[in-house]
């Protein structure tokens, strides 16, 4: 029998509880060489919600695992008929104050690198620059036959010319890109091949029950090798993915420090949890370093 991935885990009673206090943050920020990992966490602010937070998706969601994907031919019509809708909502997303904190740390060389879990490219539209994809990214398409890889934004406009009328409304979003659709609003949507094998197109993102690249992998390790401390930023690390990374600077006697409302499975390995809305926590923190948040109209999300 096929196993699912983990999705959810239960804190153990003996994990600290988390803190307000921002100093430790500060502190380690106005000494440089931080390395980021963000999560769902940060864009929820956005209006794309989280997976476990209150009210996260996967109180009502089942992510799409690789294996139900490639296995199944109404498995891709049902995941590409909620993301082709999804990625609508995605392309009106706009960073938000975290976002913009996390540029600005950047842009005053604070930071030693950025590692994003979230395929929803509100880190670069804010103006990050140097944005390791852990996960990849919801605006490029692959082949699962020839390996090419196409815009987005392509198929985007294939899928409305093959599919005229279909404007469901769903009951929610999900941080996946991956819209709330019943079956039958996904009704007969038409799923289109590789314009240039006719293989099966699959968004460029890493699925649950999905290997990252080993060379994403690697070079995660470097970054974190190279860090002076790891900032995590609203991801619960229930996933080893993410989870792998603090263990790694934790071993390593790098400081880990860890901004999220809910406790995290990386929580033993921290120095502290801050247990504040992102927004709000990293604006404080800028302010308290004297750094300015640029506040000024950033880009949309690539539609």
């Amino acid at each position: 029998m096929r196993m699912r991935p983990t999705l959810s885990w239960t804190p153990a009673e003996d994990v600290p509880p988390g803190t307000t206090n921002l100093e430790p943050v500060a502190e380690a920020l106005s000494t440089g060489g931080v390395l980021v990992l963000s999560g769902a966490g940060i864009s929820t602010e956005s209006g794309i919600p989280d997976y476990r937070g209150k009210g996260g998706s996967l109180s009502r969601h089942t992510p799409m695992t690789y294996q139900d994907f490639t296995a199944s031919a109404q498995a891709r019509r049902r995941y590409w008929a909620r993301s082709h809708l999804g990625w609508r909502t995605f392309g009106r997303a706009r960073p938000n104050a975290g976002h913009r904190a996390v540029a600005a740390f950047e842009r005053h060389g604070l930071l030693s690198g950025l590692i994003t879990q979230n395929v929803d490219g509100l880190h670069q539209a804010v103006g990050s620059k140097g944005v390791l994809e852990l996960h990849g990214s919801l605006d490029r398409v692959v082949c699962l036959s020839c390996g090419a890889f196409s815009p987005r934004r392509e198929l985007a406009r294939r899928l409305e010319e093959a599919n005229p009328g279909f404007e469901p409304v769903a009951a929610g979003i999900n941080p996946d890109g991956d819209a709330d659709l019943t079956d039958e609003q996904v009704g007969d949507f038409r799923v289109l091949p590789c314009t240039s094998c006719s293989g099966i197109l699959k968004p460029d993102v890493v699925f649950f029950g999905e290997a990252v690249p080993p060379q994403r992998v690697e070079h995660c390790r470097k970054l974190v090798r190279e860090a002076a401390s790891l900032l995590v930023l609203g991801s619960s690390l229930t996933v080893m993915s993410g989870l792998r990374f603090v263990r790694q600077a934790a071993q390593a006697g790098k400081p880990v420090l860890i901004v999220n409302r809910d406790p995290t499975r990386g929580d033993r390995h921290a120095l502290t949890r801050v247990a504040l809305p992102l927004g709000t926590a990293l604006a404080t923190v800028a302010g308290r370093l004297r750094i300015p948040v640029d506040d000024q109209a950033v880009n949309s999300v690539k539609s």
